[in-house]
C-alpha cells in the first residue's frame, strides 16, 4: 500500500440528526431537560442514600450504582449533543471520540450488570430471604460492582484498539450525534469485518446473557410468589420488584431497538435510528429516579422528609 493513496484524518464531523439540521435548537431544548433532570433526580437518590442510615443496604447500595452509572453515561454523551445543537460544535478530534465511546459503551453494559445484580437482589430478598444478610453482604455488593465494570472494559477496550489500526481514512463525516461503534466504523476507507463481527458480537452476548440471567431470576421469584398463601404477601413480594421491572423495560426496550435498526433495519430513516439511539442514552437514566422515587416507599419518604418536609 503506498503512503499517500489515503490520509490520517485528525478529527471527525459528527453531523447530528441527519435530515433534521434545522430543528437542531430546538432538539436540543428537549436533550438539555433531559439531562437537567437525569442530573438532579440521580443526585437526590445518591444523596438520600447517603444521608439515611436505613437505607443502607444491598438494594439500596444498587440503586446508587446505577444512579452514578446514569450520571457518568449522560454526561458522556449529552454534553457533546447539546454542542451540536446549540453552537455548532461539531467537530471531535479522533481519539476524543474514541475515548467518548469507550464511556458510552461501557456504561452501557455496566448498567446492564447492574440490572442483573438487582435482579438477583430481589431473587435473594423473595426467594430465601433468611440468607439475605449472609449473601449480600457489603463487600459482595462492592465485587459485584468491580466484576461489572471489569467486564464493560474489557469486552469494549478492542473497539478502539481495532479502530486504531484502520490509519487511512478519506471520509470523516459521521452521520450520528455522538461517537457510536457501527457509526464510527462505517467511514473507514478499510476492511472492518473484525470490527462490525466484534460489535455486533459483543451487543448480541450482553444483552442475550444478562437478559436470561434477569428473566431466570424473575421466574424464580414468580414461582416463590405464588406458592404464598396470603394475596397481600404476593402484592407485597411483587410490588418490590415493580420498579426494577420497569428500569428494565426503559433500558432494553430502546437499546434493541437501536441496536437491532442499526444493524438489519436499511429501510428505516437514519434520523428514526439516530432518535431511537439518543433516546436510549438519555430517557432510561432520566425515569430510573423517577421510577425509584414514585415506587420505593422507602426512598420517597426519605426524599420527603429530607428536602421538603424539613422546610415546614
Amino acid at each position: 500500500m503506498k503512503g499517500n493513496a489515503t490520509h490520517f484524518i485528525a478529527s471527525f464531523f459528527l453531523v447530528g440528526i441527519p435530515g433534521l439540521e434545522n430543528f437542531h435548537f430546538w432538539i436540543g431544548i428537549p436533550v438539555c431537560l433531559l439531562f437537567v433532570l437525569t442530573l438532579l433526580g440521580n443526585s437526590i437518590i445518591i444523596t438520600t442514600v447517603k444521608l439515611e442510615p436505613s437505607l443502607h443496604q444491598p438494594m439500596y447500595c444498587f440503586h446508587c450504582m446505577l444512579a452514578m452509572n446514569d450520571i457518568c453515561l449522560t454526561c458522556s454523551a449529552a454534553l457533546k449533543m447539546l454542542g451540536i445543537f446549540w453552537f455548532d460544535a461539531h467537530r471531535i478530534d479522533f481519539d476524543a471520540c474514541l475515548t467518548q465511546m469507550f464511556f458510552i459503551h461501557t456504561l452501557c453494559i455496566m448498567e446492564s450488570a447492574i440490572l442483573v445484580a438487582m435482579a438477583f437482589d430481589r431473587f435473594v430478598a423473595i426467594c430465601i430471604p433468611l440468607h439475605y444478610a449472609s449473601i449480600l453482604t457489603t463487600s459482595m455488593v462492592i465485587k459485584t460492582g468491580l466484576v461489572g465494570l471489569s467486564r464493560a472494559i474489557l469486552m469494549i477496550m478492542p473497539c478502539p484498539l481495532f479502530i486504531k489500526t484502520l490509519l487511512y481514512y478519506t471520509k470523516y463525516v459521521i452521520h450520528h450525534a455522538y461517537c457510536e461503534h457501527m457509526a464510527v466504523v462505517k467511514v473507514a476507507n478499510a476492511n472492518t469485518y473484525v470490527s462490525r463481527i466484534y460489535g455486533i458480537l459483543v451487543a448480541f452476548s450482553v444483552a442475550v446473557f444478562d437478559l436470561m440471567l434477569i428473566a431466570t431470576s424473575y421466574i424464580k421469584i414468580l414461582q416463590a410468589v405464588f406458592r404464598l398463601s396470603s394475596q397481600r404477601a404476593r402484592s407485597k413480594a411483587l410490588g418490590t420488584c415493580a420498579a426494577h421491572i420497569c428500569t428494565i423495560l426503559a433500558f432494553y426496550t430502546p437499546a434493541l431497538f437501536s441496536f437491532l435498526t442499526h444493524r438489519f433495519g436499511k429501510n428505516v430513516p437514519p434520523s428514526v435510528h439516530i432518535i431511537f439511539a439518543i433516546l436510549y442514552l438519555l430517557v432510561s437514566p432520566t425515569v430510573n429516579p423517577l421510577v425509584y422515587g414514585v415506587k420505593t416507599k422507602q426512598i420517597r419518604d426519605r426524599v420527603l422528609g429530607l428536602f421538603f418536609l424539613r422546610r415546614f
